[in-house]
């Protein structure tokens, strides 16, 4: 048994490294033992880390490169037959495509234990078979073994930064390439196929990006995300918020606001409340915010900015905590003259001028709505605004978005833009929508566009303060309800209805 294996170091001659005691593979057809397998692996290499750095900041000198690796769990099946119960039988994933070897490097099994005893639980019930779990011979870079708080490395000299690179693993980039996501991943001859998009070293470095980018901590992100470009959202989204937390009949149990400012709902007892931090000096780049539910299926909002570059960066990193959807709501340039301001779209296609996918994700892939949060917006907006069959109709237009990369796209001389627009049957603009719904297809998370028209810059209206005040009074409210209902209902339905199979490749991997 390793129970105790964790409180030895060895040193190993042979390539010259300060490892920890190494914890042999076991097999496991229990999926809770087999989580704790993990974690006791991932513990012990973070400790040996943790450790080592300490001793480097004080400034010993130790035997040889620090090494640590990440847990791997692994399944072996001869069969393409599943075992499926009525149950797994609708999901899209939780199943591997074909015989052969699987194989994954796990990550914060404290922050993932649900989520990888969901995905381990579908592998035995639909292959019979064993998973086994070890320690894999991917290093853990030694930035991502600090605490949230843990920045040690700054009280060094810079000799002795320096030297860091020689002491210990470092991120290594090369290891957190999205091939596995975008399709193009070869296993090599020998190797195994992977068992999830994401390799471990690639989901802790987007678990920084999310710290620094929203101001708030990985564990507080809900399984349901709206995305915004506005900070009116925001604001409301807050006031919502706040109130919620009011309502002891709320099914919501906490707020988080960026700064990892922790408001807890009224009837949560003293003693289970937990600490806030005091609220930030300055706002970061996309900050977020998190109605929380005891089991993440909250509802999370980013006010991502302006643009396809921020709204790619944010989805990115959003992708590895495995959200069950994520929606847009944005403001829109309408495009046809017989929409008016305040007009909803529910976007049905996209036209990708955005560019900041074209090497991921080719312009030739289409991007498809999808039923269930298509059917699900359309309700809400029904259910918000009590309008029903032609009353409905006359707010609500679906049709083609069109993403742009070029915010003054109406200045250009030749009318090029126009007629792109026209030809495509476009019937609103914007500059976020098709890159979050693009990323949402290439990551195989739920995705929807719901807009709000605020100009209509080919018919004269463009905008102006008083009247862009006027409009995001009467509208921002109500669109945001919208957004919060639909994510709603999609709970309500349960997430086997939800992940759509026009998501996952021909030889997908096994994980959600």
């Amino acid at each position: 048994m390793p129970g105790r294996a964790h409180v030895t170091r060895s040193w190993n001659n042979v390539n010259m490294s300060y490892l920890p005691a190494f914890i042999a593979p076991m097999r496991f057809t229990d999926p809770a033992a087999a989580l704790a397998q993990a974690r006791l692996i991932y513990d012990n290499s973070i400790a040996h880390l943790r450790q080592a750095m300490q001793r480097y900041v004080a400034g010993e000198d130790l035997p040889g490169h620090v090494r640590a690796c990440y847990p791997f769990v692994r399944v072996q099946t001869d069969t393409v037959t599943r075992q499926t119960s009525s149950e797994s039988a609708r999901l899209s994933y939780g199943f591997v495509a074909g015989p052969g070897r699987f194989e994954t490097t796990l990550t914060r099994p404290d922050l993932f234990a649900s989520y990888y005893l969901a995905q381990f639980t579908l592998l035995l019930d639909n292959h019979g078979v064993e998973l086994e779990v070890g320690t894999s011979n991917q290093p853990i870079p030694v930035h991502f073994s600090f605490a949230e708080d843990g920045h040690v490395e700054g009280s060094l000299s810079q000799q002795r930064r320096q030297l860091m690179r020689d002491v210990f693993d470092l991120p290594d980039l090369a290891a957190m390439d999205d091939g596995i996501a975008n399709g193009t991943h070869a296993p090599r001859a020998g190797e195994p196929q992977p068992l999830s998009l994401f390799t471990a070293p690639r989901v802790d470095y987007s678990l920084q990006r999310l710290r620094h980018y929203t101001g708030t901590g990985p564990e507080h992100f809900q399984n349901f995300v709206l995305f915004t470009n506005y900070q009116f959202y925001i604001d409301e989204f807050v006031r919502l918020g706040h109130e919620a937390m009011q309502d002891p009949a709320s099914d919501y149990v906490a707020f988080v606001e960026a700064g990892n400012v922790v408001t807890e709902k009224v009837a949560v007892i003293a003693s289970e409340a937990r600490q806030s931090m005091p609220p930030p000096p300055r706002l970061p780049q996309m900050p977020a915010y998190h109605l929380v539910r005891p089991d993440g299926s909250g509802i999370t909002m980013v006010n991502i900015g302006v643009g396809p570059a921020n709204a790619k960066t944010i989805t990115d990193h959003i992708a590895v905590l495995r959200p069950h959807a994520w929606i847009m709501l944005g403001h829109c340039a309408g495009l046809r003259s017989s929409q008016q301001l305040g007009d909803y779209v529910l976007a049905h296609g996209y036209v990708r001028e955005d560019h900041v996918l074209d090497e991921e994700l080719p312009l030739w892939v289409p991007i498809p709505a999808l039923a269930e949060i298509q059917v699900a917006l359309a309700s809400a907006v029904s259910e918000v605004t009590r309008l029903k069959g032609p009353e409905l109709k006359r707010i609500m237009r679906t049709g083609t978005v069109a993403s742009t990369d070029n915010r003054n796209w109406e200045l250009l001389p030749d009318n090029g833009p126009q007629r792109r627009f026209s030809q495509s049957r476009a019937v609103a603009l914007d500059m976020e929508s098709a890159t979050i719904a693009a990323n949402g297809f290439r990551f195989r998370v739920p995705y929807g566009t719901l807009l709000c028209v605020s100009d209509k810059p080919l018919h004269g209206e463009i905008k102006l303060p008083g009247m862009a005040n006027h409009f995001y009074r009467e509208r921002v409210d109500q669109h945001l309800r919208i957004g919060i209902r639909a994510l709603e209902l999609l709970r309500e339905q349960g997430i086997d209805q939800l992940h759509s199979r026009k998501l996952r490749s021909f030889a997908e991997v096994a994980f959600q």
